[in-house]
């Protein structure tokens, strides 16, 4: 498993690489879609959990 500091920038980069958009993650707006990357904000922990899943990334607390 790899780990990231940032995660927006691993939801990020992943979103990119499918070529999605923000509006094109479901169940989050683009306000929090923008949030979540640039690590501004306080999004919910179910919005970031949300966004990865939709990009088949899985987010844990060690």
């Amino acid at each position: 498993m790899q780990r990231i500091a940032e995660p927006g920038e691993a939801i990020r980069r992943a979103r990119r690489e499918a070529g999605l958009t923000q509006k094109d993650l479901s169940g989050v707006s683009e306000r929090t879609a923008r949030a979540i990357e640039t690590g501004r904000g306080n999004p919910t922990v179910a919005a970031l959990v949300a966004t990865a899943g939709v990009l088949g990334l899985r987010v844990s607390v060690a």
